[in-house]
């Protein structure tokens, strides 16, 4: 009696579960990383993206105090501001790296030689020495200072139109999309073919065939890399796009033959059957019934794929090299983060460009995806 039609299952509730845990897993991060991109490195280092929209109070860098001495009541006198900007209001400040909080705004401290040092609330300073400053060596001020939340999108011009550290940012994402579309395409395409061979043709050795493209999915990529660059640099293709996308082409086909002739498999015989009763060669079959009933599964491959060379570094650096103009942004984020590793606002926003492509084909495809498997239930 526990299966009953149309009662529910008993652990639905897990599922449900399951799947916003692992909705929520991506998402959050994900989110995390674009409202990143769009605060300054002071504040990402100090506090998370969650406290983004609140005050920060944080211990600011040390800053010198500078400016123009001038002459008062027979005292030498340099006045100025902590910050080129307003908005930020100092909590405690000092002049000892051991001791950073050591005064309260608006407090006087007494320096070497008789010199006194004001700071107020909004970061303005007042120096005063008995002498002349000109051959001192001025204070050094540490402040903790609350700050109003502040975003920019300033992150993303320097990333895309400025090259960084001899990177072209924008160079290496359409280097990425030169890469990753051809090898998305050609792997689907040859793939279709050799599955519905597989699944509906009559022909010597097919299960043995079957059987060797399972053994495939087992060999270990790291294994090939180097054989297979030598068979490029002897065919002559060497180090280009060309050589790139048969590689990935070559390292996808056992997946997607996989997947894609065990969905054909699963096609109603009757509707090909009678196709070719009515006369129709394979080629119209495949065409016209197989690749439409298909669609779910060829979305789903199209997905892994993408994914995998977008984000894919090894064959990249292997198979097309690391010169500026061949560089994929994977390996361009890594030379950035060795080069710029202080910069958080520009890794931030790098980060993001970097995974804002996979993002939309996923979601564009996995509409189309759902819409096929509902049409397919239907039927």
């Amino acid at each position: 009696m526990d299966n009953i039609a149309g009662k529910k299952p008993a652990l639905l509730w897990a599922v449900h579960i399951s799947v916003v845990a692992l909705v929520l897993l991506w998402v959050v991060p994900t989110f995390g990383l674009l409202v990143s991109s769009f605060r300054t490195g002071d504040q990402i280092v100090s506090s998370g993206w969650w406290q983004a929209l609140s005050t920060q109070e944080t211990q600011q860098p040390a800053i010198r105090v500078a400016g123009d001495e001038v002459e008062k009541d027979g005292a030498f006198v340099i006045e100025g501001n902590l910050y080129e900007t307003t908005g930020t209001t100092i909590s405690r400040w000092g002049t000892s790296s051991r001791e950073p909080e050591a005064y309260a705004p608006g407090e006087t401290a007494s320096l070497d030689d008789g010199v006194t040092l004001t700071v107020q609330p909004d970061g303005a300073y007042v120096l005063s020495s008995p002498a002349t400053t000109a051959e001192m060596r001025l204070p050094r001020v540490f402040t903790t200072a609350s700050s109003p939340p502040e975003f920019t999108v300033n992150n993303y011009s320097n990333v895309i139109a400025s090259p960084m550290a001899g990177q072209s940012i924008g160079q290496a994402f359409l280097n990425t999309l030169t890469v990753a579309i051809p090898a998305t395409i050609i792997p689907i395409l040859v793939a279709a073919f050799a599955a519905y061979a597989l699944a509906w043709m009559e022909f010597p050795g097919r299960a043995l065939l079957v059987a060797f493209i399972v053994g495939l999915l087992v060999v270990p990529l790291q294994l090939a890399l180097i054989p297979l660059l030598q068979f490029h640099n002897w065919i002559g293709i060497g180090k280009g796009y060309l050589g790139i996308w048969m590689a990935h082409t070559g390292f996808g086909l056992p997946l997607a033959i996989y997947l894609l002739r065990n969905y054909m498999v699963g096609l109603p015989r009757d509707i090909i059957e009678n196709a070719r009763v009515d006369g129709a060669t394979d080629f119209q079959i495949f065409v016209r019934i197989i690749l439409p009933l298909s669609f779910p599964a060829l979305a789903s491959f199209a997905i892994f794929q993408f994914l995998w060379t977008w984000n894919d570094l090894l064959v990249a650096l292997v198979f097309l090299g690391t010169g500026n103009d061949q560089q994929v942004l994977t390996g361009n984020l890594v030379n950035l983060m060795g080069s710029r590793g202080g910069d958080w606002e520009i890794l931030s926003a790098s980060a993001f460009v970097s995974i804002a492509v996979p993002l939309l084909v996923f979601f564009s495809m996995q509409r189309f995806l759902v819409r096929g498997l509902l049409a397919g239930s239907v039927k």
